[in-house]
């Protein structure tokens, strides 16, 4: 997903925010004044949608003493000011109700993640008036920020209860047209508030009889709806600040995710990925568990817990900005330069303040006094930046160390080339029944994957004689045949058996591991672990996207639907010919249902 250069999305979605705690007030950066202090009360999808984008430092610039959830237990604080950020439910609406009656705060400042219905706003007025708190109640804003951004190009719709937006609960067979409904209503609200933030009406695209498609006649109908009262629409006035006016208008690319589901199940190689795959990473947080040492307890004593450290992988981070797209021995070795970089910077400093405490005994020493001190002063001046670097080589060298530790016990780097392998239709050199018979390699779920990515991707499907001899293996390594069975029953539905997805005819290569990597000095000792360089993959979301924006023909994207949100009904393609908007088009937001 990738927001206009102007301003991304992270950075309008961060403004909005800091708009929000400054009392719905633009937040002026060089601001000399003191802020105003105040609490803030958020719940679960409040916390999910701040924590990427604000620091608890941030923060506390301001104005934000304490940052509280909505249902914890809460002491008064009657004179401070409150600001609230959450979701309209109407669990959470009772809450608010109860700290009007319990007169928690000064006042109240009530901002809604999604628009608040009429009824909702009803209840909180009346909350209000039996607890004569009316004019305690200073501002009630809708926010339409549903949405969490991780990146200044990429945002996900939810965490809190992501479950029921998933592919799984779009596709169970039992699911009812109410439930499919929410689902549904669910996913454009999130997309309605994301282009609100951003400020601009897109051009929507859509595969036909989808789940994607649902969605797009859905927010079609919920952007026009808006644009028609001028008066009140969200996409003119004041709140959307410069360029609101401007021609260019992003691409929103729907796509339904049955049209490639072996990408996901693909063993990952580069660092962000292989992060998100084998770590605990959500919401750009990474939880590690410290490895004790081999420690010999005393017989019967309880072991020792293991510490749990969380590490925050920002766009502020300048490693991870720059290498998070690396393959893994890349980052390897980067972490191993970095870190001689900056022992050769303390040393430095230790070597001139050695010089510096000289008192006149060495008449060489004396001589240098003058040059030693300018470098001194530069050397102490640019401590912090040299304390902030070690402390990101701290960080990546434990994250690092974690990444290797399962690259070794479940050999993905094995699994990486074979899969790239059979997406690309390139000759193995191994037998797939001896990786999943192999029991160092993997764990089961590996080897499910593994299987499925072949299955997924196979011109033909394996005889039954075969399948059954593949599934005994898997059943034999642990495996749950459960997927199996379903994209067995998908695949044949779909009939996709005689056309798979093509993945194009690139593969990786395996290369001689890096010198520096192999030293006995280095901390990360890759011995058994193949330095594989990447190629890039013409996926089939990418053949799409690319099609879209370029007006290709071609059999993928012929048939896909095209709204327009600004057109009129009616005959609306013959208004604009489909060539003038597409020359405007200069951004593309994917997103895969």
């Amino acid at each position: 997903m990738a927001a206009p250069a102007a301003a991304s999305i992270r950075d309008r979605q961060t403004v909005a925010l800091k708009r929000m705690l400054n009392f719905n007030v633009p937040h002026v950066k060089n601001s000399t004044g003191e802020p105003v202090w105040k609490v803030l009360i958020y719940d679960r999808f409040g916390q999910d949608i701040i924590s990427p984008l604000l620091s608890v430092k941030e923060l506390r610039d301001m104005g934000i003493t304490l940052h509280l959830l909505l249902h914890s237990d809460r002491d008064p604080i009657p004179d401070v000011p409150a600001v609230y950020f959450v979701m309209p439910t109407e669990e959470n609406i009772d809450r608010m109700c109860q700290d009007l009656r319990n007169q928690l705060y000064e006042s109240y400042y009530l901002n809604f993640i999604s628009a608040i219905s009429r009824s909702k706003l009803e209840d909180i007025a009346n909350a209000a008036l039996a607890a004569s708190a009316v004019t305690q109640v200073a501002k009630v804003f809708d926010q339409y920020l549903n949405f969490i951004t991780l990146e200044d190009d990429m945002f996900v719709l939810c965490n809190q209860n992501k479950e029921l937006v998933s592919y799984r609960a779009i596709n169970r067979p039992d699911i009812t047209d109410t439930e499919m409904e929410t689902v549904m209503d669910t996913i454009v609200d999130s997309l309605f508030c994301f282009f609100v933030t951003l400020g601009a009406v897109p051009i929507i695209r859509c595969s036909r009889g989808t789940a994607a498609e649902m969605v797009a006649v859905k927010l079609d109908k919920k952007l026009r709806e808006n644009l028609r009262d001028a008066r009140n629409s969200l996409f003119t006035g004041d709140t959307l600040g410069a360029g609101q006016f401007s021609f260019q208008r992003p691409l929103l690319v729907l796509v339904d995710r049955n049209i490639d589901l072996a990408t996901p199940l693909h063993h990952t190689w580069t660092y962000q990925a292989l992060v998100h795959d084998v770590l605990d990473f959500h919401l750009n947080r990474v939880n590690l568990e410290e490895s004790s040492g081999v420690e010999n307890s005393p017989a019967g004593a309880r072991p020792k817990r293991k510490n749990k450290k969380s590490y925050d992988l920002t766009p502020v981070d300048k490693f991870w900005q720059k290498h998070k797209g690396s393959p893994f021995p890349e980052v390897a070795e980067s972490v191993q330069q970095e870190l001689e970089s900056y022992r050769a910077q303390e040393d430095e400093v230790k070597r001139l303040k050695s010089i510096m405490g000289l008192e006149g005994e060495d008449e060489g020493a004396i001589s240098m006094l003058s040059d030693n001190t300018a470098k001194l002063t530069s050397a102490v001046s640019s401590l912090p930046e040299l304390l902030e670097k070690k402390r990101l080589i701290d960080l990546h060298t434990n994250v690092a160390t974690a990444v290797l530790e399962h690259i070794k016990a479940r050999k993905l780097d094995v699994y990486f080339e074979y899969e790239e392998k059979i997406m690309s239709k390139t000759t193995l050199d191994k037998s797939l029944l001896d990786i999943i018979s192999d029991p160092d390699a993997g764990t089961p779920e590996d080897k499910m994957r593994l299987f499925l990515i072949y299955y997924i991707s196979a011109q033909q499907a394996p005889s039954e004689a075969d399948l059954e001899q593949y599934k005994k293996a898997l059943t034999d390594a642990g495996c749950n045949l459960n997927p199996l069975q379903y994209i067995k029953q998908w695949k044949a539905f779909a009939k996709m058996a005689s056309a798979p997805a093509s993945y194009g005819n690139t593969t990786t290569k395996p290369m001689g591991l890096l010198s520096r990597v192999m030293n006995t000095g280095s901390q990360f000792v890759m011995e058994g672990v193949k330095n594989l360089v990447l190629k890039q993959q013409n996926l089939p979301v990418t053949r799409i996207l690319d099609n879209l924006m370029e007006m290709k023909s071609n059999p993928e994207t012929d048939d896909y639907r095209y709204f327009d949100p600004k057109m009129l009904r009616g005959n609306d393609r013959q208004l604009f010919s489909w060539w003038e908007e597409a020359t405007t088009l200069n951004t593309k937001i994917l997103l895969t249902i």
